[in-house]
């Protein structure tokens, strides 16, 4: 099933499913072309004959290119959110340590493989949107909601303020690894990995 971006990034969302499949080809040609080109070069009449639609197809959908991306960087978050759930379904309640590696795992396997992850992920590189839209309390508010009741945790605002900070510390650090080593550097995500167990401890254990 096709899943819709954003709602504030779209002009239009689409109805039936014809125009459901061209807005995925819109998004993944965009993420193809940031891979390979960057943002700056990016432009919405490369997206159309990259996805092979009309240009008036992406401005029936988008109003400029940073609409675009906003909607692949939520796009990306819906995705992730789905194969952390997915990995959740297979650990126990009461191994929040097996969680966080999964919620990692999942993270550095998107920034490895996924077009256009590396330069968008989830908003948090390129000034998309509203400055003031705070994406890694988009994502810290989603694994807030998918793990709190895998944890027998109450989602309030305490428990949102510790992912934030987990998020926002993961984040950074996750930066530095790949700004080291295109694949991540093994060490810096060992001590991340770490940091994260130390600090999520003292409330989750």
């Amino acid at each position: 099933m096709t899943r819709m971006p954003h709602p504030t990034s779209l002009r239009r969302a689409p109805v039936q499913q014809r125009s459901a499949e061209r807005l995925t080809r819109i998004l993944d040609a965009c993420a193809g072309l940031l891979d390979e080109s960057g943002y700056d070069e990016l432009s919405t009449r490369a997206v159309a004959s990259r996805a092979d639609v009309p240009i008036g197809s992406v401005y029936r959908f988008f109003g400029n290119k940073r609409a675009m991306v906003d909607a692949l960087a939520q796009r990306n978050l819906e995705r992730y959110a789905e194969r952390v759930t997915a990995r959740l379904a297979a650990i126990g309640a009461d191994d929040w340590r097996a969680a966080m590696d999964a919620v990692l795992d999942e993270y550095l396997a998107m920034k490895r493989t996924a077009p256009g992850f590396s330069l968008v992920d989830f908003g948090t590189q390129i000034p998309v949107g509203d400055p003031d839209a705070d994406p890694n309390r988009r994502v810290a508010d989603t694994l807030t909601d998918l793990l709190a009741p895998h944890l027998g945790r109450t989602p309030d605002a305490a428990l949102r303020r510790t992912f934030l900070v987990a998020v926002e510390a993961a984040d950074t650090l996750v930066r530095l690894a790949f700004r080291l080593d295109a694949a991540g550097d093994a060490a810096i995500i060992g001590e991340t990995r770490e940091l994260l167990r130390a600090y999520l401890a003292r409330v989750l254990d």
